[in-house]
C-alpha cells in the first residue's frame, strides 16, 4: 500500500507519498502532480495507491514546523528509493547541519570519491525527499546555488529560512527574491 496526498504550504503545494516503511517521495511546487504520479508509477506500480493525509500526518506536521522555523531536524521514518550510490550520497547529505552549506565537491570528498562531484550532483538531482534529505544545503564551488528540483527560488528560500551564512550575501544582492534569515 502507498499513501499519497498533497498539502498547501508557504512555498506552494507539496505532494507526499509514504510506504509502509516511511516517507518515500516529496514533490515541491515546481514539480507538477504529473511528475509525482510518474515517479509513483515507476517505483510502486504494483502497489495500491490510497489518498491519505492521516498516514502522512507526522511528515506533513514536521514539514510545516520546519517551514515555520520550529524544526531543524526531521525524525520521520523514511524509505529511500534509489541506487546504492544515490542512497549513500543522500545519507551523507542528511549529515549537513541546519543552516550550513557545503559544495558538491566537498560532498564528493566526504563520500571518499573526490572526483565524483558531478555524480554527486546527479544523485542530488534525483533526491526523492527534498527538504527531509536537505540537498538544498549543497551549493556550487563558486558560491552559486546550482540546481534544485523545486527550483532555485525555493532553494534560496530554504537556505534563507535556515539563515545559511554563505547564501545570505548571494541573496542580498538579488532583487528578485527576498531572503529571510
Amino acid at each position: 500500500m502507498l499513501y499519497c496526498t498533497s498539502f498547501e504550504t508557504n512555498i506552494g503545494i507539496i505532494y507526499i507519498a509514504s510506504s509502509e516503511k516511511g516517507v518515500c517521495k516529496i514533490s515541491l511546487t515546481l514539480n507538477s502532480s504529473g511528475e509525482f504520479k510518474s515517479w509513483i508509477k515507476k517505483h510502486f506500480s504494483e502497489f495500491e495507491v490510497v489518498e491519505s493525509k492521516k498516514e502522512n500526518k507526522e511528515a506533513i506536521e514536521q514539514i510545516r514546523l520546519y517551514l515555520a522555523r520550529r524544526l531543524k531536524k526531521f525524525d520521520v521514518p523514511i524509505d529511500l528509493i534509489g541506487t546504492d550510490f544515490q542512497k549513500f550520497v543522500w545519507r551523507e547529505t542528511m549529515k549537513i547541519p541546519y543552516g550550513e552549506t557545503i559544495t558538491y565537491s566537498e560532498l564528493a570528498k566526504r563520500i571518499h570519491k573526490p572526483k565524483a562531484y558531478r555524480a554527486v550532483g546527479n544523485a542530488l538531482g534525483a533526491n526523492p525527499l527534498p527538504i527531509i534529505v536537505p540537498c538544498h544545503r549543497v551549493i556550487a564551488s563558486d558560491g552559486s546555488l546550482g540546481g534544485y528540483s523545486g527550483g532555485i527560488k525555493i532553494k534560496e528560500f530554504l537556505l534563507g529560512l535556515e539563515g545559511a551564512k554563505s547564501v545570505l550575501v548571494f541573496c542580498s544582492s538579488r532583487n528578485s527574491f527576498k531572503c529571510t534569515g
